[in-house]
């Protein structure tokens, strides 16, 4: 069982189920989220993830094309999780920052590398894909605005 919850602690979350694996997100919305940074992701089957507490939930297409929904605590703001709600099934994306215990599982490898500034901090011999999870690799001087 692993627990997590928001800044203000008005959010908390359970997981009955072990992490698939963790990823950085370089796409415009998680940089938009982040305040400039990726977002950090460990990936859980959605349906071992329950919250409680009031959350704000919002929509939106991703540059993937697909319908993700995000959930941030109404009170503090911090961002929860996202998950596709349409496009093809993906496992949801618990904040690595929310969790009790942030070293269940670090991140193995980088999404949406190209859409990073050139500024940004990958770590050394990280594989960096080109967009989403599958598409091409790229080597980090590859990266563009």
């Amino acid at each position: 069982m692993h627990e997590g919850g928001c800044f203000c602690g008005s959010v908390r979350f359970t997981i009955g189920g072990e992490p698939q694996g963790a990823r950085y997100c370089w796409c415009r919305d998680c940089q938009r989220i982040a305040s400039g940074m990726a977002t950090v992701n460990v990936l859980f089957d959605a349906d071992t993830v329950t919250y409680s507490g009031a959350m704000t939930v919002l929509r939106r297409v991703a540059d993937s094309g697909n319908t993700v929904e995000r959930g941030f605590c109404s009170e503090c703001g911090s961002q929860m999780y996202s998950k596709t709600v349409v496009g093809p099934a993906q496992p949801m994306r618990v904040r690595a920052g929310t969790l009790d215990d942030p070293e269940i599982c670090p991140p193995s490898y980088i999404i949406w590398g190209r859409s990073a500034p050139s500024w940004a901090p990958f770590p050394d011999g990280m594989p960096v894909h080109e967009a989403g999870p599958g598409s091409p690799l790229i080597s980090v001087s590859q990266r563009k605005l």
